[in-house]
């Protein structure tokens, strides 16, 4: 379930707002000029499908988002868990790891669900928003956001990606201790509305 959870930054265990209405999600994150919207996801794509599969599914939101935000780059990514390789597990956590930590980008980072689940934490003035996003959630945080992103313990998602460069999506880590003050998804997930 999509849901919004917004807490004071020095204390993860103080609930704010915790809301699964969309609109109210939108309307939150709009403030803070953060696009949060949803799509259509009835379109029927094989478990398995590709990258060219899943955009061209998808290809006339893709082409809107990527005119409104002067996107040159678009690409898929999935995360899967595979239990039949014995690294997973560790090439889970370093991956999970790396976006863990409050970070910022020099140009939007805008994603669309397309199956799965994902958390975004957007640290605006004094408080820690938690955009957990399923599929059909497209979220776009403007350039220069403090946020961090967790995929869980056993992540499970499969995204398009938006970019005006190839490297974009580089993270400039800003240093602030605030993620390990607040709830990981799989915490927040026991406590969703």
């Amino acid at each position: 379930m999509t849901f919004l959870q917004i807490m004071p930054d020095h204390d993860g265990g103080e609930i704010l707002l915790r809301t699964a209405d969309t609109a109210r999600i939108a309307a939150e994150l709009a403030r803070w000029k953060i696009g949060f919207e949803r799509w259509d996801t009835s379109r029927h794509l094989p478990a398995d499908a590709d990258a060219d599969q899943v955009l061209a599914a998808y290809r006339d939101d893709v082409e809107r988002i990527r005119a409104e935000g002067g996107y040159r780059l678009v690409d898929v990514v999935s995360m899967r868990p595979d239990d039949t390789d014995p690294e997973w597990p560790a090439k889970v956590k370093t991956a999970r790891e790396r976006f863990l930590d409050e970070h910022v980008h020099d140009e939007d980072e805008v994603r669309f669900f397309v199956e799965g689940q994902g958390c975004f934490y957007l640290h605006l003035e004094h408080r820690v928003y938690a955009v957990v996003c399923e599929a059909g959630d497209l979220l776009s945080v403007p350039r220069g956001t403090a946020h961090w992103f967790d995929m869980g313990t056993r992540p499970r998602f499969t995204a398009i990606r938006f970019f005006q460069e190839e490297d974009g999506w580089i993270a400039d880590f800003t240093g602030d201790p605030v993620a390990r003050r607040i709830p990981y998804l799989h915490e927040l997930a026991v406590t969703r509305p």
